[in-house]
């Protein structure tokens, strides 16, 4: 079975940066392409990033492309996501996903594990 737990979630100011990880257990993690979602307040959950099982194929949401890195540390089955030059709109909370499908996946319905989310507030 498949456990995630994310961590980093922190206050952020303009311009900001911010590093998020999530830690992953299992026997098939490994084999699994990881991804990032997120959940603002009063709205559905969006995709942001998936990396492949490998680590050598992502893919990002537009809005966040140029701003978030996806990476995965296969050898402690952690996966990451640096973000900087944040603004208020990229306050909420966010969710490691893990998929069984091979490739970059972008559709919630198709990761069948997640983790309890970390939020990401913004300082005014």
């Amino acid at each position: 079975q498949v456990k995630l737990v994310e961590s980093g979630g922190g206050l952020v100011q303009a311009g900001g940066s911010l590093g998020l990880s999530c830690a992953a257990s299992g026997r098939t993690v490994s084999t699994y392409a990881m991804g990032w979602f997120r959940q603002a307040q009063g709205k559905e959950r969006e995709f942001v990033a998936t990396i492949d099982w490998s680590g050598t194929s992502t893919r990002y949401a537009d809005s966040v492309k140029v701003r978030f890195i996806s990476s995965r540390d296969k050898a402690k089955n952690m996966v990451h996501l640096q973000m900087s030059s944040l603004t208020p709109q990229y306050t909420a909370v966010y969710y490691c996903a893990a998929s069984p499908i091979v490739g970059v996946p972008i559709i919630g319905r198709n990761f069948s594990t997640w983790g309890q989310g970390t939020l990401v507030p913004f300082s005014s």
